[in-house]
């Protein structure tokens, strides 16, 4: 049986740690039957602000786009994951979210002092770390990560639309729509389809 890697996050404020850089994470696509989950560690610029961050679910696509290029651009570094369609059959979807978290904290170009995760579980991770739940209403830093995560998920949805126009990836991004379920029936699973996902198991039944 394989062990656990993971456990929940005690929500207890971490009141003695100290000063240093903050990194905010976030993910983006665990809920939809298609592609990657993504996740984004992003350090920012405590000189250099990027004004009208916001969980990204409340932006409109325009907005997120443009807050993606200003983030790229202000932060003090960005890091950007995913974890693949195969890891999530093979781990679940879940663990593959936390392993894509590890993937981007990993990637930052400086290494954090403390990072902060939304929701309540945290990725295996060598340096200290706090889950908050809603982070992405409450942190700046996650709110930008919430950001990237979801318009590289997004352009990932438009990039297999283009491959795969038959289940209209580009417009409902993946998740399980009565229009994405009937073409699943219609047309079986492609190979960007989560096997593991009950809506994409009963189509190859």
């Amino acid at each position: 049986m394989r062990s656990r890697k993971y456990s929940r996050a005690e929500q207890v404020p971490l009141v003695w740690d100290g000063p240093g850089l903050v990194a905010g994470v976030d993910e983006a696509g665990r809920g939809p039957l298609a592609g990657p989950v993504v996740a984004a560690a992003v350090i920012l610029d405590d000189l250099n602000p990027v004004r009208g961050l916001a969980d990204s679910k409340k932006l409109s696509p325009r907005r997120r786009e443009a807050l993606y290029d200003e983030i790229m651009a202000k932060a003090l570094c960005c890091s950007i994951a995913e974890a693949s369609v195969a890891e999530i059959d093979t781990l679940n979807i879940l663990q593959a979210t936390l392993l894509a978290m590890q993937r981007a904290v990993q990637g930052l170009r400086l290494k954090p002092a403390k990072v902060l995760v939304d929701g309540n579980r945290l990725p295996r991770l060598d340096v200290l770390a706090e889950a908050i739940v809603k982070g992405d209403d409450k942190v700046p830093a996650i709110s930008a990560a919430s950001i990237l995560a979801k318009v590289h998920r997004d352009r990932w949805c438009a990039r297999y639309d283009e491959q795969f126009p038959q289940y209209g990836f580009a417009a409902h991004k993946g998740y399980g729509t009565a229009a994405h379920l009937a073409a699943l029936r219609e047309h079986g699973a492609c190979p960007e389809h989560r096997r593991s996902f009950s809506p994409v198991a009963e189509v190859l039944t």
